[in-house]
C-alpha cells in the first residue's frame, strides 16, 4: 500500500514540476514559436504524470483505462495543435525572435 502512495506522489511532484516549467517557458520564452515548443512539451508531460498520478491513486480498471486514453489522446493532439497554431502564426507573419539564426519555412514554398 505504500509503494503506490510513494508512487503517486512522485508522479505528482513531477506532474507539478514539468507544468510550472511550461508556464516559466510561456513567461521567459522571447516569441512565439519557442513559447509553443516549451508549453506543448512540457505541459504535456506535466499533464500526462498528473494523470498518471491519479490512475496510480485509484488503481481500478476503470480509471486505469480512462487515464490511459487520455494520455494517449493528450499525446497524439498536442503536437499536432502545436504545429498547426505555429503554422498559422507563419502564415499571419508573426516576426521570429530576432536572434533566430535559421528559418526553415522562408525557403519554402508560400502557403495560400
Amino acid at each position: 500500500m505504500i509503494v503506490w502512495d510513494v508512487i503517486t506522489v512522485v508522479l505528482v511532484l513531477v506532474g507539478a514540476f514539468f507544468a510550472t516549467l511550461a508556464g516559466v517557458g510561456i513567461i521567459r520564452m522571447p516569441d512565439l514559436y519557442t513559447r509553443m515548443q516549451s508549453s506543448t512539451k512540457a505541459g504535456t508531460l506535466g499533464v500526462a504524470c498528473l494523470v498518471a498520478a491519479a490512475a496510480t491513486h485509484f488503481r481500478t480498471s476503470a480509471v486505469l483505462i480512462e487515464a490511459s486514453l487520455v494520455i494517449l489522446f493528450l499525446f497524439a493532439t498536442a503536437p499536432v495543435a502545436s504545429h498547426l497554431i505555429a503554422r498559422a502564426a507563419f502564415v499571419a507573419g508573426t516576426p521570429l525572435w530576432e536572434r533566430t539564426t535559421r528559418d526553415e519555412q522562408a525557403s519554402s514554398e508560400p502557403v495560400e
